[in-house]
């Protein structure tokens, strides 16, 4: 009988057929569900359970599993410590390791947070962690960012192990908290010493092979402003007027950073945002607002140091603010909390690259493109710290990411396993 893995694909070896084979399809889609229904937003206790869960599903599985608490006061005084958005008390690594012993082949990474789910109201039926499935697609929040990439590393783990076949080299998954405020996770893996030959980030890449992101840096302005009453707006000056010039100069910067993007980002005309995220001040409706705090994240070029791209935000303010009579004597204050991430990327002639396109075109059917992503990710520690080569390919479209939209299709999740079990099986030479 002619399985699907043998009909589009003739090319591939017998055990790579065989753990095509027994990807159970609507288990990955099922598993993808119940992770979207676990409401693991940065920082809470439900990241946690998706850790402690993932470690039960590897042991079962026969890994051999490292799961850890991470000691966060003791990375917290690193001054290479990537930052955080917000607070937490606990966090927990996982990774699990299948084979021989030995430097892991290759890695499956993914992190288990999410982002906040915003104004309930914009969601369907007001319910972010529904895990419904609808129109080709499954809905909620991390759907594509990135649990999708999750269910599928978790997919190949399954198969490698039901197929039967032999490994000769030890394949790796890492599950991750974190990334979403900097990458915290992944920075506590490398520095407990996890490492591999390879790594793909199962970040939603739309099919493309991204081998370069750009990086992100939080932010934070504080703007001050006169007090007075609302009645006599004269004898004060409003900290949110204050800003707009502010605004204004860094709508310019955005353009100016963005004037002669890499080929890589293809169609994307604005790879290296300047994004206002939130926006405080006052506390009296009827009282002139004498603070402004604003905060958003400063997109970091490829190869560009965060040094460099922090001092080109601080000369914008600092040059708007001199001519500016208010801001001249007022200065604003630039400072830098929350998530610090670099850019990052693999050599593209890197064998892992053309692995993974093998991967795809055997098992798809198809010719990837390279591409390069506008955000910031693990790759970064990953390629840096841990100094393994390390690309993203994964299920989603990261333009539903973050949005009450958010949604992967059945279709691509499907397919995007397939080929990363393709490419875990010959990474690790499979054979049976």
């Amino acid at each position: 009988m002619e399985t699907l893995a043998t009909a589009v694909a003739p090319g591939l070896s017998r055990a790579e057929r065989d753990v095509l084979d027994v990807i159970d399809e609507q288990a990955l889609v099922d598993e993808l569900v119940e992770l979207i229904r676990v409401p693991s937003v940065t920082g809470s206790d439900a990241e946690s359970d998706l850790q402690h869960r993932h470690a039960r599903q590897l042991e079962a599985l026969g890994f051999d599993v490292d799961s850890w608490q991470i000691d966060l006061d003791q990375l917290a005084a690193r001054p290479d410590h990537p930052g955080t958005e917000v607070p937490r008390t606990e966090g927990y690594g996982v990774v699990g390791v299948l084979g021989p012993p030995g430097v892991p082949a290759l890695v499956l990474q993914g992190h288990v947070d999410v982002v906040p789910t915003g104004d309930l109201d914009k969601w369907p039926q007001r319910d972010p962690w529904s895990g419904s499935v609808g129109g080709g697609a499954i809905h909620g929040r991390g759907a594509c960012d990135m649990k999708a990439g999750v269910a599928a590393n978790l997919a190949v783990a399954r198969a490698l192990v039901a197929s039967g076949v032999t490994l000769e080299r030890p394949f790796a998954l890492h599950a991750v908290i974190s990334e979403e405020d900097g990458g915290l996770g992944a920075f506590a893996t490398m520095l407990r010493g996890h490492r591999g030959e390879a790594a793909v980030i199962t970040e939603p890449t739309s099919g493309d092979v991204v081998v370069a992101n750009a990086g992100a840096l939080t932010f934070r302005v504080r703007v001050s402003g006169r007090a007075a009453h609302g009645s006599a707006k004269l004898a004060g000056h409003s900290a949110l007027d204050a800003f707009l010039p502010l605004h204004a100069a860094l709508t310019d910067l955005e353009r100016q950073r963005n004037a002669e993007p890499d080929a890589l980002f293809g169609s994307n005309v604005l790879p290296y945002p300047i994004s206002i995220g939130t926006v405080r001040a006052g506390d009296w409706a009827s009282s002139v607002p004498d603070l402004l705090i604003a905060e958003g994240r400063l997109g970091v070029q490829i190869d560009e140091p965060p040094a460099i791209a922090r001092a080109a935000l601080e000369q914008a303010i600092a040059e708007a603010s001199r001519r500016d009579p208010w801001l001249r004597d007022h200065p604003p204050e630039v400072t830098w909390p929350g998530g610090q991430f670099a850019s990052g990327q693999i050599d593209p002639h890197h064998t892992l690259v053309d692995h993974v396109l093998g991967a795809v075109r055997d098992t798809e059917g198809r010719d990837a493109s390279l591409a390069a992503a506008p955000y910031g990710s693990d790759l970064r520690l990953y390629a840096g710290i841990g100094g393994i080569p390390t690309l993203h390919y994964g299920p989603g479209d990261v333009r539903y990411a973050h949005a009450p939209r958010e949604q992967v299709d059945i279709a691509e999740l499907i397919s995007t396993t397939r080929s990363l079990a393709v490419l875990a099986a010959r990474r690790c030479r499979a054979h049976l």
